[in-house]
């Protein structure tokens, strides 16, 4: 692949990957606005951010073998035509269970995206040459989730609730003609039939493997602190510390700087270390950052700094951590690259919609409770690395 066909295809794929986490974030400024518009509770709304982690987390498990099966253009194609037409149907929602419904119906048209797309990267390139692929991704993914609540605040504002579906029909319909004009099929469709029986066996296989369960579970644990930030930092920040929401604003767009940058750096690290060595360094500087952040929550010291510069560090780390886990996890299966992404992608959001609900529910602890969540994803990360992976050489030789 030529150096410009590459960049291409990352901007490609950057753009298709990034509709699953971008649809979960952008709306939630409008979410007090669509309880007063179709007159249902809180908890009546919420249900449609926990639909769409449902549809997310389990959808991708049936694209997996799917893609694997028949390719990997039909299944992207029928995904974002499917996500295009369920943002439609948001826009034109005259109810909350009608809005519940086609939020489902979203998430398993969009994840299609994020499946597809990981199992695009492995077709075409292995090894830390793959992590690098990945951490240009990076990029547009790790960043989409970080910026979606400023740019739903502003639609929000200006145009009202209908207007962040009517961004991601946009997004949708842009999507599905990269999908039906940039895409080109790389995936060496298997022969045999589908079977559940067939389909089981294999996800249990990638479910047993050591490498594949460290590195999945270890980069999902790190996502699920980066939710639970982002689920509980508007308490934080506006409520407890007394930030304006533009300056807030520009604290979201501080630590997705420091993502950015780190992306970068890890693309250029990779060419004299291994992923999995740039991953434990990652992931060790999170940890230490979540137990200073803690450390300054329960003790008061430092105000919004003590909470907002860890904060960084462990949102820059993430840099490093994405690509690099998720690069591991699915170095071992070329033959089933639909599957092993579709696992990863489940796992992934299982653990950061369980993060999101349970900081929402608790967000009366305001700061000491989100700090205590990112610690203990931190730990739980460490904890899936160290029993399940061996440590690696330090060298690429």
């Amino acid at each position: 692949m030529t150096p410009s066909a590459r960049r291409r295809f990352i901007v490609m794929l950057g753009l298709i990957s990034a509709l699953g986490p971008l649809s979960i974030d952008l709306y939630l400024p409008s979410l007090p606005a669509i309880g007063a518009a179709l007159d249902a509770d809180m908890g009546a709304v919420q249900m449609t951010v926990s639909a769409y982690f449902i549809g997310l987390a389990l959808g991708q498990l049936v694209y997996g073998p799917i893609t694997d099966r028949f390719g990997r253009r039909p299944p992207l194609i029928f995904g974002l035509m499917l996500y295009s037409l369920s943002s439609l149907g948001c826009v034109l929602a005259s109810s909350i269970e009608m809005l519940v419904v086609m939020r489902l119906l979203q998430a398993l048209g969009g994840c299609a995206g994020a499946v597809v797309c990981r199992a695009l990267v492995r077709d075409h390139f292995s090894g830390n040459e793959m992590a690098r692929v990945l951490s240009a991704l990076v990029l547009v993914m790790g960043v989409a989730p970080i910026l979606a609540p400023t740019l739903g605040g502003n639609m929000q504002q200006w145009f009202g609730w209908h207007s962040n579906f009517m961004l991601m029909l946009g997004f949708g319909l842009a999507g599905l003609a990269i999908a039906v004009f940039g895409v080109r099929e790389s995936g060496r469709a298997l022969a045999a039939p589908l079977s559940g029986r067939g389909i089981a066996r294999d996800y249990r296989r990638i479910l047993s493997h050591r490498r594949f369960m460290g590195y999945a579970l270890a980069g999902s644990c790190v996502q699920a602190g980066m939710f639970a930030y982002i689920t509980a930092s508007p308490f934080v920040f506006i409520d407890h510390f007394g930030l304006a929401p533009d300056t807030f604003g520009m604290l979201f767009g501080a630590n997705a700087a420091g993502l950015i940058l780190a992306s970068q750096l890890n693309q250029r690290a990779l060419r004299h270390l291994r992923a999995e060595k740039l991953l434990r360094a990652a992931l060790g500087a999170y940890l230490v950052a979540a137990l200073v952040m803690m450390v300054c929550a329960i003790s008061g010291w430092g105000g919004i700094w003590g909470i907002a510069l860890p904060l960084l560090v462990c949102l820059t780390s993430l840099g490093f951590t994405f690509p690099n886990s998720q690069a591991a996890a699915m170095e071992p299966f070329a033959t089933h690259a639909g599957m092993a992404s579709a696992m990863l992608g489940t796992l992934q959001f299982l653990l950061a919609g369980l993060a999101s609900v349970v900081v929402a529910r608790l967000h009366s602890g305001g700061v000491v409770t989100m700090a205590v969540a990112i610690l203990i994803w931190a730990l739980l990360a460490q904890l899936a690395l160290r029993t399940l992976v061996k440590p690696p050489a330090l060298a690429v030789g």
